[in-house]
């Protein structure tokens, strides 16, 4: 584990809310968390395809602050070139449930605030529109 900001954590005025923040907080980490809870295991190359703008050096930060605080694992298979895996530890998998409730928060800030969707987005919505279409040609086939 890396230095701690606090000496001390009172759980009574919210520390344990900073120890979480102090874990999972930084620009990356809740995206990388993400991927790596949607996808399992991932190189290093697939996650920077995931998010081409993280340069490489701070997603190598990111990733080994994440496998300090003991919330990803780093598998290194014995092989030339070098093959590394990254995958969520068991203290990772129980971040799953708030990873998603900050997912369904974000989705939700985003639509109440008419913030700008990027193509992932539109490509969900496109697949959802697509399949009710679907529905709808079916049943109208069936009528």
């Amino acid at each position: 584990m890396r230095r701690r900001r606090f000496n001390v954590y009172d759980l009574n005025t919210g520390c344990s809310v900073e120890a979480c923040l102090e874990v999972i907080g930084g620009k990356w980490k809740g995206v990388i968390l993400y991927h790596l809870m949607t996808s399992g295991v991932l190189r290093f190359n697939e996650i920077q395809k995931l998010k081409p703008e993280l340069s490489p050096r701070i997603l190598t930060a990111q990733l080994r602050e994440l496998e300090a605080d003991g919330v990803i694992v780093r598998k290194v298979h014995p092989v030339v070139p070098p093959k590394v895996e990254y995958s969520l530890s068991k203290a990772g998998e129980s971040l799953k449930p708030l990873i998603k409730a900050m997912q369904q928060w974000g989705d939700e800030h985003i639509m109440r605030t008419n913030a700008p969707i990027g193509r992932r987005i539109r490509a969900e919505q496109s697949k959802e529109e697509s399949a009710a279409r679907k529905l709808r040609t079916a049943e109208s086939v069936r009528s």
